[in-house]
């Protein structure tokens, strides 16, 4: 049955495959189930009901990914998103159920989109340039991260970041958990990427990098917030609903494209059933509103399990279940994601593999040469894919207006230029 409905055969992949893929997925994401609630604590909101919130949305829009769309792509709350949320309720004195209120209508407007033509108009309307700038920026993010959260590299005063100390135990087992990942992969051995993993947690347990506190524990209650939408309309919160609008639907759209790139989903440039993975994150941000948390978007670290062989909407489902199961195993996961040594070799090693698509590009041509290359320098450089795409969309039209050629340019790219350059000057954010 789940051969026939995901269609396994004809995308030369198996039900242990995809459960591999979405295990690695799951396991270099788990991270979400606590940062999110950490994050959002910060402004307010009680831990356990975030946690429980975070969780339903991952799975409400996981497996509605792998149900309607049959893709490799995990949607959870995203980075940044929940960032900006604190940051609004710190900076204008806001309750957090208000602005939970933001986040519930740009996820209605979201839902209105998708059962419109424009989100998957304009994911088939992206020039190759900056579909292919995008994929690649978004392996040098997470390749950063990666970097970053192991201690590889460190803010450095001459130069804003520097290498890190080599001698540091986090450090090392990075380095060694890369190095044995990397020969796992050219050995061609299977789930090199999850093998990996587990080597490297092993290694962690006995360098004294890992301790347990627990293995199950009771899940708390989930229970509906009490939104106040009518405090949007009187406080007149519309940027900060467009700001959630626009960087979550860039964001989604952007990590979509490059997931879709990296595992060969794109036909002719046009991604098939878009609207239906569109309508996945959409959902997954209503959804998550009511239970409180900050929007939900597909997530980069999706391309760790297409690496790992994920071909089918089978892997979001396994991933859905794994977020399930995960509410009565919290100790263990917050161990895995307390450890970065774990999961950063993954990213760095799937940041170059999303680099494949630059041999396509026209390096000799400048008016496609340079919207690809800002685009991919701007994500790691300025933390925010939103940004690297925003910049992208903007530089794209205006270069190929000064070579005469502005009429090749679809008139959505012009429209969310604008858009881009209004959003980067009123209310830019990170994430």
């Amino acid at each position: 049955m789940l051969e026939s409905f995901f269609k396994l055969r004809e995308n030369n992949t198996t039900v242990r495959t995809e459960f591999t893929a979405g295990l690695t997925t799951f396991l270099t994401m788990a991270y979400i189930v606590v940062v999110n609630p950490a994050i959002l604590h910060s402004a307010g909101v009680p831990f356990e009901q975030v946690f429980m919130a975070t969780v339903i949305t991952a799975i409400v829009g996981s497996l509605m990914m792998g149900l309607l769309a049959n893709y490799p792509i995990a949607i959870a709350p995203g980075m940044g998103l929940n960032a900006y949320f604190a940051s609004v309720v710190a900076t204008q004195g806001l309750s957090y159920q208000t602005v939970f209120g933001t986040v519930f209508i740009a996820g209605i407007l979201f839902l209105l989109l998708s059962f419109t033509t424009l989100r998957e108009t304009l994911i088939n309307k992206i020039p190759d340039s900056l579909k292919f700038g995008i994929t690649a920026g978004i392996g040098l993010f997470i390749a950063f991260v990666g970097l970053k959260n192991s201690g590889l590299v460190v803010p450095n005063e001459a130069n804003i970041i520097g290498m890190g100390d080599l001698t540091n135990p986090m450090v090392m087992l990075t380095i060694a958990g890369l190095f044995l990942t990397l020969v796992f992969y050219v050995l061609n051995i299977r789930g090199a990427l999850f093998l990996g993993m587990v080597i490297t947690g092993i290694l962690a347990y006995f360098m004294g990098q890992i301790q347990f506190e627990g293995v199950i524990s009771t899940p708390p209650t989930p229970v509906f917030f009490d939104l106040d939408i009518a405090g949007v309309f009187s406080h007149g919160l519309y940027t900060i609903i467009i700001a959630f609008l626009l960087v979550t639907l860039f964001d989604t759209t952007g990590t979509i494209i490059g997931v879709a790139e990296q595992g060969g989903f794109m036909k002719n440039g046009k991604l098939p059933r878009s609207k239906q993975a569109l309508l996945a994150d959409a959902t997954a941000t209503t959804v998550g509103s009511v239970f409180g948390t900050s929007p939900a978007t597909a997530y980069i670290e999706s391309t760790s399990g297409v690496a790992a062989g994920g071909r089918t909407g089978l892997t979001s489902l396994f991933v859905s279940l794994l977020f399930a199961i995960s509410i009565f195993f919290t100790p263990i996961i917050s161990v895995v994601a307390g450890v970065p040594a774990i999961t950063s070799p993954v990213l760095i090693i799937v940041g170059s593999f999303m680099m494949q698509g630059l041999a396509k590009i026209d390096w000799k041509s400048f008016d496609e040469a340079f919207p690809t290359f800002i685009t991919m320098i701007a994500m790691p450089f300025t933390s925010s894919i939103a940004t690297g795409i925003a910049v992208g969309f903007i530089t794209y039209p205006l270069m190929k207006l000064a070579r005469g050629k502005g009429k090749e340019v679809h008139w959505l790219i012009y429209l969310f230029a604008f858009l881009f350059l209004l959003q980067l000057i009123f209310f830019p954010m990170n994430g």
